[in-house]
């Protein structure tokens, strides 16, 4: 299976009432494709997965995958590796092209626990799987050693979504993973950075409101023009950084309203982006010539 090198950690519309809108998801998977994104993630830390029901979740993945022709991969990924099992078998089943596996949160497991819980749900399911190391919400991270050994172990263990921000540890893995397993940046601002060292792609909160430029920034690299492909990094630092201003994803449901592609509020505890928020986020969509 093809992920491509932009794929979006898609947000979850909801109605006024808080109900998911399943139909504005449908729309909303449907601009991001037209906009050059290569596959979509649901339901994942971007999509408000801690507030997700399990039907809602298995809904949204039905709803996007008739929706577009690319790939759709859905976070199934929790603290119980019971639980975790389950929504990989519920994902595959609704039609999901792969799986993301985020590092198990608040009961921090050890590296071995990790490789274990890992290796389960991988093992449960056919599609492929893409880690998730995000210590800034997990509390614990999944160290260089045990990507590796998974991803030589585990068949379809075949990604890893990078957000630990620790380009040693990126590198160790791009270095030693098992041949074919893409390192996929999962903070939008070291997308360059992440290409430089041999990483394949990003998985991307800023491709919202920035695909296109995404986009064209990755190809300019890929085609050794690194000039232009700094000079678009560095066109999207304002972007990158309002958009993390406040927990994502409370600034790219405001940056999408603004752009004119409302998807509605947000499932307590979060709430709307504050007024200090939203005025960057209008300056920086202004400087990137969006809004």
């Amino acid at each position: 299976m093809e992920f491509g090198r932009l794929i979006v950690a898609m947000a979850t519309p909801l109605h006024e009432d808080l109900e998911v809108d399943f139909k504005k998801a449908a729309s909303l998977a449907v601009h991001l494709v037209d906009q050059g994104v290569e596959s979509i993630v649901v339901s994942g830390t971007t999509g408000e997965s801690p507030t997700i029901s399990r039907e809602e979740k298995i809904e949204l993945i039905k709803a996007v995958k008739a929706a577009i022709k690319a790939p759709v991969i859905a976070n199934v990924g929790t603290n119980d590796t019971r639980i975790s099992i389950q929504n990989a078998k519920d994902a595959e089943e609704a039609g999901a092209d792969g799986i993301l596996l985020v590092a198990p949160y608040y009961n921090k497991p050890d590296q071995g626990m990790l490789y274990d819980h890992f290796a389960a749900i991988a093992n449960s399911v056919r599609i492929p799987s893409m880690l998730y190391n995000v210590p800034g919400r997990t509390a614990i991270s999944i160290k260089p050693n045990t990507i590796i050994r998974l991803s030589h172990d585990i068949s379809n263990i075949t990604m890893l979504k990078d957000a630990a921000g620790n380009l040693e540890d990126t590198t160790m893995v791009i270095r030693d993973a098992a041949k074919g397993f893409r390192v996929y940046s999962g903070e939008d601002a070291l997308t360059l950075p992440t290409l430089a060292i041999g990483g394949y792609g990003v998985v991307s909160v800023t491709a919202h409101v920035a695909a296109p430029q995404m986009k064209r920034m990755i190809e300019a690299y890929l085609k050794g023009d690194i000039s232009t492909a700094a000079q678009i990094h560095l066109s999207l630092y304002s972007i990158n950084r309002a958009l993390f201003l406040q927990p994502n994803p409370v600034p790219v449901k405001k940056a999408l309203e603004l752009i004119g592609f409302d998807i509605g509020p947000l499932r307590p505890p979060l709430k709307e982006a504050s007024e200090e928020v939203t005025r960057e986020l209008k300056r920086a969509l202004e400087d990137l010539g969006v809004l």
